[in-house]
């Protein structure tokens, strides 16, 4: 019997990792906005929402939350670092 090596598991774990990278879903600031506000809105659920956006609830509340906005102004469309 032969030995098996781990490089083809090392490559296709890469492989892996480079199609999740490539294919990873990236939002601008508007969309992001427009999806918070539509979520306070209240028209829908939460959950209705993210389904309809196609992105985890989880991701609604890490956009939503304190910490997204905490420091930043917006001008114009712009965010800006807060000055102190």
């Amino acid at each position: 019997m032969r030995a098996k090596s781990s490089k083809p598991k090392a490559s296709a774990e890469r492989v892996v990792k480079d199609i999740r990278r490539a294919t990873r879903r990236h939002f601008s600031a508007e969309d992001k906005i427009r999806i918070v506000l539509e979520g306070l809105r209240g028209d829908d659920s939460i959950a209705e929402l993210c389904l309809k956006e196609g992105i985890a609830q989880s991701l609604y509340y890490t956009w939503s939350g304190p910490k997204a906005t905490k420091g930043l102004r917006v001008h114009g469309g712009r965010q800006t670092p807060a000055r102190r």
